[in-house]
């Protein structure tokens, strides 16, 4: 190879590979830095949009999942209050039962209707207990939307249950002898109440699974995303080091062709 003073393509062509694998060394430990496979819009411009629709979905998904798991917190605090409802219901039929007793006393009787007003004053409040200030049972009923998709297409429709007209003439009853105190009237109260709380079990078993299907959907999202946007270490870890160790070839090429002009200055003096 000839010596020339003017020019020095053997440096400029180190300095070139020098500068490019420099260059990859650099976002090779960014991406080990930051784990981020994705360091700029101009690594992968299309990667970055559908990682960015991802992470948006994924956010969705988990604010989703909360308004499920609070549905269904919901449905067993009203279930909770079915529950209450027949145990109340089965111990004022219990006691219209003991009354009937020929050989009790007025006072004895007396006794008796002091506990079924007791227990239909409390029967008349459970008609108004509320879910973080939601009713959990409504006079006529009513329907409440529950979005189980990420992308609102799919939804649920759980219930405000009327609980109020199953109950309404136990609970306005003055006495264990007026007629929606009977036995008969307290058993179909009581069959009303199994048909609500079986509802609400249905509902509550769809959410279920809604919530399920949402863990899955969110895992599956989760490493799709990953995929796109994440280091993968091991490999990243091996091109770090071969990028580095080009970067210490490349300086040490671009010293030995610069020590070229040197050899023709000394070739000169």
């Amino acid at each position: 190879m000839a010596l020339v003073i003017n020019s020095n393509p053997a440096a400029t062509s180190a300095s070139s590979n020098l500068n490019i694998n420099n260059s990859l060394l650099q976002k090779s430990l960014n991406r080990l830095s930051s784990g981020d496979k994705i360091a700029s819009p101009a690594d992968d411009a299309g990667g970055l949009a559908v990682s960015m629709k991802m992470t948006a979905a994924l956010r969705r998904t988990d604010a989703v999942s909360t308004n499920v798991a609070n549905a269904i917190s919901y449905l067993q605090t009203q279930d909770g209050g079915f529950g209450n409802a027949t145990k109340m219901l089965t111990r004022i039929s219990e006691l219209r039962t003991l009354a009937n007793d020929v050989t009790k006393s007025s006072s004895d009787k007396d006794n008796y209707n002091t506990e079924f007003t007791q227990l239909t004053a409390q029967l008349s409040n459970l008609l108004k207990e509320k879910f973080n200030g939601v009713d959990l049972f409504k006079s006529g009923g009513a329907n409440l939307t529950v979005f189980t998709s990420e992308d609102g297409t799919q939804s649920v429709t759980i219930t405000q249950a009327d609980l109020n007209a199953q109950v309404t003439g136990v609970v306005a009853a003055t006495s264990l002898t007026a007629a929606g105190a009977t036995v008969t009237a307290v058993n179909t109260a009581i069959q009303n109440v199994a048909t609500l709380r079986a509802k609400n079990g249905a509902q509550t078993s769809r959410l279920d699974f809604a919530s399920e299907m949402l863990t899955v959907n969110r895992t599956n999202l989760e490493a799709a995303n990953s995929r796109i946007k994440d280091t993968d270490v091991a490999q990243e870890s091996t091109n770090f080091a071969r990028y580095n160790i080009l970067v210490q070839s490349g300086t040490a090429m671009l010293a030995q062709a610069n020590a070229s002009s040197q050899i023709a200055l000394r070739l000169l003096s």
